[in-house]
């Protein structure tokens, strides 16, 4: 009776822990993994995966990369792979660190159209900022609605809707858009979009209709709010 052939080794001169060590982690591919769960999977002692992994390092089988959801914890991952957006961050990450200073300009380019334009929807900023080309990437629209959010959290621009009237002439009615919040925040308080407006202490508002007797278009006090330069 012949003996059973055992599988060849994929990675020639290594012992079996470091093959039992490099399957885990190329099993986990551009996700990389963190050096608990390699002990976990391959039941191996704290010393032969500490050993191991030196020597698979040392070798450039595998190296150490930075997962920014756990920045304290070591993660491994094959050397043929190429971190994943999750582990990175993305665009917005270099070398695991936030890219503050791209962030920065982003945000400016953004309050120069805004100041130009006085209100601005995403899909005109996100326009813009291509038309800029200020990034090596691809920007996407979900990367600039992050942005914008950003911008409203730190109370730079304050989110509303459009009314259609003044500055919103050419956005329809209901939709989104964005406005420089000077002179709407007092005191460091973040005042509402709604608040800000006569609207949101009238009390025949109740009654207001685009084409009632109390309306936007024919009431003195909202075009004056029209007309002041946030």
């Amino acid at each position: 009776m012949s003996k059973r052939k055992r599988p060849e080794k994929d990675q020639p001169g290594l012992v079996d822990s470091e093959h039992a060590i490099l399957n885990a982690i190329k099993a986990r591919k551009d996700n990389g993994i963190w050096v608990r769960d390699i002990k976990l999977e391959t039941k191996l002692t704290d010393h032969v995966v500490t050993k191991s992994i030196k020597s698979l390092l040392a070798k450039n089988l595998i190296k150490e990369v930075v997962n920014i959801q756990n920045k304290g914890k070591k993660h491994y991952m094959a050397t043929e792979f190429k971190p994943s957006k999750e582990m990175t961050g993305g665009d917005w990450y270099v070398d695991g660190n936030l890219d503050k200073e791209l962030i920065n300009v982003l945000k400016q380019l953004c309050m120069r159209f805004m100041r130009a334009q006085k209100v601005a929807t995403l899909e005109g900023v996100h326009t813009d900022l291509k038309k800029n080309r200020v990034v090596t990437f691809e920007i996407s629209s979900q990367q600039v609605a992050e942005i914008l959010n950003s911008m409203v959290l730190d109370n730079d621009i304050i989110e509303v809707k459009s009314t259609g009237l003044g500055d919103y002439h050419s956005i329809p009615i209901g939709a989104t858009c964005y406005r420089i919040a000077s002179g709407i925040a007092a005191r460091g308080l973040r005042v509402g979009a709604f608040a800000s407006i006569p609207c949101g202490a009238c009390p025949r508002i109740s009654i207001c209709a685009p084409v009632g007797v109390i309306s936007p278009s024919t009431c003195v006090y909202y075009t004056k709010w029209l007309d002041i330069d946030f």
